[in-house]
């Protein structure tokens, strides 16, 4: 065993955003009360004088690097240079000055969007670098393998401890919910409720509906980006996910069971459905830190409905 949570001076950048809350929560419950959360107000991370500033400031053991710009399929293909920009740039910075602070350990969260598009399924963690990444993400899936390639390049030259994990769809309660940067799960949730308020007789999902995806609750994701903290330092990255795969169409149709929506869903084949497969092999988080998702689908999915309508004051 390394890394002792309870004990460690914790950066988490990204920690207002939706996984770092999730993560923020699990510190706490692990007895961690050195934690720094950058504000972006205060700190911006494409900034080198910020990075720098933030390390000056705050000494830290371990940094788990969360921060990411990225949104679903529209605005990725909107904002590529945006995305992949940043991307790098705030994974470079952060964790070149991670090294020169003397920080004992990087976690950086990685993304599925860096698999190739035609990558086997499931996705082993040894073929990721097998071909280009599916276009509509290729920009964010480029910029999370850079951080990758420095993350092993760092642990060759200098013996710093960068591990890299490879973060499956995330959902949950407190997901982004607004069009243009929600992914599906919550995409779908938000137009449900609201077609099933108005009465719409039919409601359009983009797709033909046949591309699978695979989700991790947000919870379970914390839980193993913290397992791997303090007990994982090898270079190799590692899929973190929930071992499924599942239709967008059948996605669909179990979010409308649930939501009460009782119109017809419609796939719409002219818009992008992004890459077709995706589903990851998670034996090697299983066998290096004992992770395994806990949280069953329809139970999160039901979790992440209820918290929709709690915070619109949508009824049934």
């Amino acid at each position: 065993m390394g890394l002792k949570l309870a004990d460690a001076r914790v950066l988490v950048t990204g920690a207002a955003g939706f996984l770092g809350r999730a993560v923020r929560e699990q510190l706490a419950a692990a007895g961690c009360a050195a934690v720094m959360a950058p504000r972006q107000a205060e700190y911006d991370l494409t900034r080198e004088a910020d990075v720098e500033r933030l390390f000056a400031a705050h000494p830290v053991d371990l940094v788990l690097h969360l921060a990411a710009d990225v949104g679903g399929i529209g605005y990725n293909l909107a904002h590529p240079g945006r995305v992949f920009y940043a991307n790098a740039v705030m994974g470079a910075l952060v964790m070149e000055h991670a090294r020169r602070a003397g920080a004992a350990k990087f976690v950086g969260v990685g993304s599925v969007c860096a698999y190739p598009e035609h990558a086997r399924v499931p996705f082993r963690e040894e073929e990721l670098w097998d071909g280009y990444p599916e276009p509509t993400n290729g920009a964010y899936g480029s910029a999370k393998r850079m951080m990758l390639v420095q993350g092993q390049a760092y642990r060759a030259q200098y013996g710093f401890n960068a591990v890299h994990l490879l973060m499956m769809n995330l959902y949950g309660p407190g997901d982004h919910f607004e069009p243009e940067r929600s992914h599906v799960i919550p995409a779908l949730i938000r137009r449900l409720v609201e077609a099933t308020a108005a009465r719409a007789p039919e409601l359009v999902v983009w797709g033909d509906g046949r591309a699978t995806r695979e989700f991790l609750y947000v919870d379970d994701a914390a839980r193993g980006i913290l397992q791997a903290a303090e007990r994982y330092d090898e270079g190799e990255p590692v899929n973190l996910g929930a071992g499924f795969e599942i239709s967008i169409r059948d996605l669909a149709m179990l979010l409308a069971e649930l939501a009460g929506y009782r119109g017809r869903l419609v796939f719409d084949a002219s818009k992008p459905s992004g890459q077709q497969r995706r589903s990851a092999d998670v034996s090697r988080a299983k066998r290096a830190f004992g992770f395994e998702a806990a949280v069953g689908f329809r139970e999160g999915l039901g979790r992440t409905l209820a918290w929709y309508r709690q915070q619109t004051g949508a009824g049934r």
